[in-house]
């Protein structure tokens, strides 16, 4: 697998992990998981694989019909005879409840919501095919999501983010100070590409060093679902990564079947998600200790610059890959508050009064 890219071989790691899962699933499961292939990314498919198994590992755990039966002996009949009153009883099973490990798990409105919209998929499937007569997950009401503030960097923010990382060797320990002059560049690179065009850190740790075309100033990343788009960067960012690939990545050997990955990790293999993670909370915990800052909030902190200065809802929709636009608009809707607040004192409708103030 030395000559395929991050994506696709996420891909095949996905459909293995996948198989793993499902290796004690019941025969008719594996139907439902061919059919959401083609609409539903890897990710995606592995998620509700895991949210599956917790239903199935709950009926076998807490249903006495189910006591004395296997997982792979669960059958579509089985489903059948459930009603509602069992679906509910699972999703508050879902607040708080044990893996197979004996460890406490616990979920909050988008964890419900997603377990629970994955067991609706899954029931809606066998019923539309008429090989089932009832799907009580269709009657039960879904856990409301409550909208939260957006945790993002004002404009000073980000300058001292920015400043810090490129200069705060002198507060670090002779170990950490070792490590910082090892991956500074490659550090500033990624924060100054995050903020700079609002890409995912999933499509940030998958560049390529040939899917940054300098001639255009663009990157080639590819979105949920697999489409691919260019993505164009500033001045910048242009200076950020030329900086870290002539004096950080141009000198290093990486480990066989990550020569192509762009930034890569102090193992020399390409950057995790996690390091990522890790690497953004290391600064900002400095620089903005009262905000929990993460990639997806550098994200956001692109949106909202980008709503700011143009206005221009669907823009900021199209550079951030939204399927939707309400998405987009539901993000930003304060935003667009400020600036009508802006638009009532732009307006003058007597000059005098205008010129007495």
């Amino acid at each position: 697998m030395d000559n395929i890219n991050y994506h696709e071989k996420k891909k095949i790691d996905n459909t293995l992990k996948l198989r793993e899962i499902m290796k004690d699933f019941p025969s008719f499961a594996k139907d439902y998981f061919r059919s959401i292939e083609s609409t539903g990314s890897s990710n995606t498919r592995v998620s509700y694989a895991y949210d599956i198994r917790t239903f199935f590992n709950y009926l076998l755990t807490n249903n006495p019909y189910f006591k004395n039966k296997e997982m792979h002996e669960i059958t579509l009949d089985d489903l059948d005879r459930l009603e509602s009153v069992d679906i509910e009883e699972y999703q508050d099973y879902l607040r708080v409840y044990k893996d197979e490990n004996d460890n406490y798990l616990t979920n909050g409105e988008k964890g419900l919501s997603r377990k629970m919209s994955a067991l609706r998929s899954f029931y809606k499937y066998y019923y539309k095919r008429q090989v089932i007569k009832n799907n009580p997950s269709a009657l039960i009401t879904m856990p409301k999501i409550h909208e939260k503030a957006i945790i993002r960097l004002e404009p000073e923010e980000v300058s001292s983010l920015l400043d810090y990382v490129e200069s705060c060797e002198n507060d670090l320990s002779p170990q950490q100070k070792r490590f910082y002059q090892k991956n500074k560049f490659r550090d500033i690179a990624i924060l100054t590409l995050l903020l700079g065009t609002g890409i995912r850190v999933s499509e940030c740790v998958g560049l390529d060093i040939n899917d940054v075309d300098f001639k255009n100033n663009s990157i080639k990343v590819t979105r949920k679902g697999g489409n691919q788009m260019y993505v164009y960067f500033g001045e910048e960012v242009e200076n950020a990564i030329k900086n870290y690939i002539s004096e950080s990545r141009d000198l290093v050997t990486p480990v066989s079947g990550h020569e192509n990955a762009l930034f890569l990790s102090s193992q020399k293999k390409r950057i995790s998600v996690r390091t990522v993670e890790e690497m953004v909370k290391k600064y900002t915990e400095t620089v903005t200790p009262n905000k929990h800052i993460t990639p997806h909030k550098l994200r956001s902190t692109y949106g909202t610059t980008l709503y700011r200065e143009t206005g221009d809802i669907y823009l900021v929709a199209e550079v951030l890959g939204h399927k939707d636009v309400n998405t987009t608009r539901k993000h930003y809707a304060a935003l667009g508050d400020e600036r009508r607040k802006m638009a009532a004192q732009a307006v003058t409708l007597r000059k005098e009064n205008k010129d007495e103030k």
